[in-house]
């Protein structure tokens, strides 16, 4: 493996490539860094250093996106969320609208359509976002319990909010810029790099914090023990997300004036996970709904009390149960909108086509959403379960919560994009060597 990262350093296109994206990546961490004018720095640091300790932040899944820069108010705040939120609306509004569905089937011309739209709502979702985690700062709700919450933003003129809502808008859209720079000039996917470094950002700290809050050997017991459960848990993952059932498909040969066409066998592949990550995000960020309402209407009310108690710490039974159902139910939405297997089974009827031993046409759509519908059930209950693994440190490494780096959310997104960025790279490899990155 070190031999084949050799020899991509070797390869002058390939080297210019990776550079380019390294270079990227230390501009977009050193952004992350940058504080948004008209906040006090050392107040904000006193509250990260509290927060960090107490582990209860509501804003666990934005600030992991962001790789800790939204806590700490920086001109990267919003990091890549409201990208990956106008992404999402976007596909969603492709099913319903007619007219986003007529653009997705042009090609070319009407995908780049389609990237302008969700340009345009990335700003308006950023600019959204950075008016409510400026108002938050300002009323010191950001960090409940800090004793100077209320003193991060000391000057609360309209002037100052516009400034920094302005700013940390700009840097969505600098931060949108240098993921498409990467796809364009770089090695892989420009969003999800920036998403892969924003969260592994994170683990040092995370696995540092374990090994501080655990009482067994100074904490060397549980911090090497949390990084064999990683080991175990990223083994998982990989021999998950490349599960798939290859569904056969024949073609017939057709006769066109002389030449033959067709008599080729090929498979359909579908994925044991084809919803992907999607649906722990869309779980994630419809549970922190009831958090955010309590948590701004400052109610003493008895509903108040018990989404308190039931729905903010994220370790209670009802909280978990609701978790693990909403992503079984998002998975199976997102696979029906994302897999249309009339679709499918139409355009394989079109070039002739067939599953040995199906009839074209209808009888394929039906055997094919059988067989989608038996392989989202194992990929959304792993789901599930990999999601609810903070939680699960919750119970058995006392400091861990929101803090422990593998599960959820971060262990899916590092692992997917990971293998993609390697498949990448190995297929440019194989291009002029004839062999793969990896053996």
């Amino acid at each position: 493996m070190l031999t084949a990262f050799a020899r991509a350093f070797k390869t002058p296109d390939l080297r210019k490539k990776l550079l380019f994206t390294l270079g990227i990546i230390v501009l977009y961490r050193l952004g992350a860094h940058i504080p948004v004018p008209g906040v006090s720095y050392e107040n904000v640091q006193t509250c990260v250093d509290q927060a960090s300790k107490g582990n209860n932040s509501l804003f666990g899944l934005v600030n992991m996106f962001s790789g800790g820069a939204l806590l700490q108010i920086t001109i990267f705040a919003l990091g890549i969320m409201p990208y990956i939120t106008a992404s999402i609306i976007l596909q969603l509004l492709t099913v319903v609208i007619p007219r986003l569905e007529a653009l997705k089937k042009e090609g070319q011309s009407g995908t780049a359509k389609i990237t302008q739209y969700t340009r345009y709502l990335t700003v308006a979702l950023a600019i959204l976002q950075g008016t409510g985690l400026v108002a938050t700062a300002r009323s010191g709700a950001l960090f409940s319990g800090c004793p100077v919450a209320d003193q991060i933003v000391p000057n609360q003129s309209i002037f100052t909010t516009i400034v920094m809502v302005i700013t940390m808008t700009a840097g969505t859209a600098c931060v949108m810029w240098l993921g498409e720079l990467i796809t364009d000039r770089g090695i892989g996917n420009g969003m999800s790099i920036l998403m892969f470094i924003s969260i592994a950002a994170s683990f040092p700290g995370a696995l540092w914090a374990i090994k501080q809050s655990g009482k067994l050997a100074d904490g060397w017991i549980e911090f090497i023990t949390v990084i064999l459960i990683g080991f175990v848990m990223v083994g998982l993952v990989v021999f998950v997300e490349q599960a798939q059932r290859r569904v056969p498909v024949q073609y017939a040969k057709r006769m066109i004036g002389r030449r033959s066409y067709g008599g080729t066998s090929t498979y359909i592949p579908l994925k044991v996970n084809q919803a992907g990550v999607i649906p722990v995000i869309f779980a994630s960020s419809l549970l922190y709904i009831p958090a955010l309402i309590v948590q701004f209407s400052n109610s003493t009310a008895g509903w108040a009390t018990w989404i308190q108690n039931h729905f903010v710490k994220g370790d209670h039974p009802y909280y978990i149960a609701t978790y693990f159902l909403l992503i079984v139910f998002f998975a199976f939405f997102y696979v029906a909108i994302s897999f249309n297997p009339e679709e499918v089974a139409d355009n394989m009827k079109k070039y002739g086509g067939f599953i040995p031993g199906i009839r074209a046409g209808r009888p394929t759509a039906e055997y094919l959403s059988y067989v989608l519908n038996r392989i989202t059930w194992p990929g959304s209950l792993y789901l599930g379960l990999i999601a609810l693994v903070p939680t699960m440190a919750l119970a058995g490494f006392g400091g861990a919560n929101q803090n422990f780096p593998f599960g959820g959310t971060s262990i899916l997104i590092i692992v997917g994009v990971g293998l993609e960025t390697v498949k990448q790279i190995e297929s440019q490899l194989q291009q002029r060597n004839y062999e793969g990155f990896l053996r």
